[in-house]
C-alpha cells in the first residue's frame, strides 16, 4: 500500500446506479487509476435528516453494484468512524493507512459548495480534487475560489440520480436498466423507497 494512488468516490449512494459506476469507471480510464473506492457516507454532513435509508442497507447496496468489477470497491471507513462524515477526516485517514496520492471525485454541483465543507483549503493541500460532469451543469462555470487546483474531467453524460430513482420506487415506476439488475432486486426485497416521496 506503500506509495498507492487511490481515488475516493463518497456519497450517500441511496440507492447507487448506473450513472455512480459509469463514473468510476470513466475516471479509472481518464486518469489510469487501478482502483476507485466508494466510501458510503455514515451521516452525510449536507443532507442532515434527508437520509432515512440505514447505513449498512446502503452499504450492502454499493458491496453490491460494485462486485462484478475488480477496479471498484468498498469501504465502510466512514461507517466505523460514525458520526458526521467529513471528506477531510477520510483523507487524512487513508492517507495515515500509506497512501501517498489521494484524488477526491465530486460532482460538478458539488464543487460549487466546496467551501462549506469542513476545512475545505486543507483538503486541497491533502488530496487532489477530482470535478467530474453532471449533465445539465456547466462545471466550468463555476465560481471557484483561488485556494486550490481542480482536475475537471468530462465523463459520460448520464441523467439519472438516486432522487429519481426513489421517486420511481414510490410511484409504482420501473428502475430496470437505471440501477444493476441486483440493486433493483435489493430494492423490491428490502421493501425500500415505497414509502418516500
Amino acid at each position: 500500500m506503500e506509495g498507492e494512488v487511490i481515488a475516493i468516490f463518497g456519497g450517500t449512494f441511496d440507492p447507487p446506479h448506473v450513472g455512480h459506476l459509469i463514473v468510476a469507471s470513466d475516471v479509472c480510464d481518464l486518469l489510469g487509476l487501478e482502483r476507485i473506492l466508494f466510501v458510503p457516507a455514515a451521516q452525510p454532513p449536507h443532507k442532515p435528516g434527508e437520509v432515512d435509508t440505514a447505513p449498512e442497507l446502503r452499504m450492502r447496496m454499493v458491496e453490491l453494484a460494485t462486485a462484478d468489477d475488480d477496479r471498484l470497491t468498498v469501504s465502510d471507513i466512514e461507517m466505523v468512524r460514525g458520526g458526521p462524515s467529513f471528506t477531510i477526516d477520510t483523507v487524512r485517514d487513508l492517507r495515515g493507512d500509506g497512501y501517498e496520492t489521494v484524488y477526491v471525485i465530486v460532482g460538478a454541483d458539488s464543487l460549487a459548495e466546496i467551501s462549506t465543507w469542513k476545512e475545505h483549503r486543507a483538503l486541497f493541500d491533502e488530496a487532489r480534487i477530482v470535478a467530474v460532469s453532471r449533465p445539465g451543469f456547466d462545471f466550468r462555470s463555476v465560481e471557484f475560489p483561488d485556494f486550490g487546483t481542480v482536475e475537471y474531467l468530462e465523463v459520460t453524460p448520464i441523467g439519472v440520480s438516486s432522487t429519481m430513482i426513489r421517486e420511481r420506487v414510490a410511484a409504482g415506476r420501473s428502475i430496470k436498466y437505471l440501477v444493476s439488475e441486483v440493486i433493483e432486486h435489493f430494492i423490491q426485497e428490502e421493501g425500500l423507497y415505497v414509502e418516500s416521496g
